[in-house]
């Protein structure tokens, strides 16, 4: 099952529909990142009580942890209107003009990947987001005039993976900063006994608990890892998720007790056996596997490093003695 990819940021609509029907809808049911949590109600409460929009929030952190759905939750607290839109998906200024102009007062705006903006489009977001003023240019030469218009109040919420890309124009103009962190296995446990309420399977301890281990911090895998187990309980007309059959799925789907799956463990062995150890370079690592060098970066290497696998240097990427030790056994166990 090589092609199988569990810790993938790219969903497939299918996917998406199913993560949407998981997600809690306000604070109060939204699991981990407490202090994000505390936070952000004062926020919230307070801006309640001023009957004023939201100010700006940018949320980043890995992909998988939470970041739309924080936005829902934000929207849904406000008791106002969002509308999603991606960055990429933006193209010219007038396609953001004619979402702002759009917008009733309070409603909250959601730009996914906001630091795919195109630059002149950002750049038309700086005065919507500071005095609610749309400063455009209509026509082209001689003809080409200025326009401004006037916009509700709104609250734009930005989600990046990489938040380090974001001009420090647009960044500055966020008053609200949360960056989520990956989550505990107690925490990931919780999220897999109420999906697997939710979806009406019966799950026990062990497997609840290996499952969690297994899930890279990041509740989109955890899900994601609990409905591949479903599936090979269903086919085996197992009506429990047991231990036996949680590690016969994780097996299959080549994820090891550290939640690696086959990706990580290509990119491991790249830098050890082809590299020596490494450093390497991340754009060398991917032609090397055959993977975008996005990916990695955002997708893969901030697990191995956070588990102890990478270490970042001047020269590049290196493997530490653990993973040394760690996949030479393996590898050892394979040759055998």
């Amino acid at each position: 099952m090589e092609d199988e990819r569990i810790v993938d940021d790219l969903q497939h609509d299918g996917e998406e529909h199913v993560e949407g029907s998981l997600r809690p809808e306000y604070l109060h049911e939204y699991i981990g990142q407490q202090k994000i949590k505390n936070n952000l109600k004062v926020f919230i409460d307070a801006a309640k009580l001023r009957e004023e929009s939201l100010d700006h929030v940018l949320l980043y952190g890995p992909p998988g942890l939470g970041k739309t759905t924080l936005a829902n939750i934000i929207a849904n607290e406000l008791n106002v209107n969002m509308r999603n839109i991606t960055g990429p998906s933006i193209e010219r200024p007038g396609d953001l003009a004619a979402i702002l102009s759009s917008l009733q007062p309070g409603d909250v705006l959601f730009i996914d990947e906001i630091h795919r903006l195109p630059r002149v489009v950002e750049e038309v977001l700086y005065s919507a987001m500071e005095d609610f003023i749309l400063d455009i240019v209509v026509g082209q030469g001689e003809e080409a005039r200025s326009l401004r218009i006037d916009i509700p109040p709104f609250t734009l919420i930005g989600a990046t993976t990489r938040v380090g890309s974001l001009s420090s124009p647009l960044r500055d103009r966020f008053g609200v900063h949360l960056r989520l962190e990956y989550y505990d296995e107690q925490s990931l446990q919780t999220i897999i006994l109420r999906t697997s309420e939710i979806f009406n399977i019966e799950i026990s301890e062990q497997p609840l608990e290996a499952l969690a281990k297994r899930s890279r911090g990041t509740p989109r895998i955890a899900n994601r890892l609990l409905r591949r187990v479903r599936d090979f309980a269903q086919v085996e007309n197992d009506n429990v998720i047991d231990l036996t059959i949680t590690n016969k799925a994780l097996t299959l789907l080549n994820i090891d007790q550290y939640g690696l799956d086959h990706i990580d463990h290509k990119i491991m062995n790249c830098i050890i056996e082809q590299y020596n150890g490494g450093p390497v370079g991340l754009n060398t690592i991917a032609v090397s596997i055959g993977e975008e060098t996005i990916t990695l970066e955002d997708v893969y290497e901030p697990y191995l490093i956070q588990k102890g696998f990478i270490e970042r240097t001047t020269r590049g990427r290196r493997a530490t003695q653990f993973a040394h030790q760690y996949f030479n056994s393996l590898n050892n166990e394979l040759r055998k």
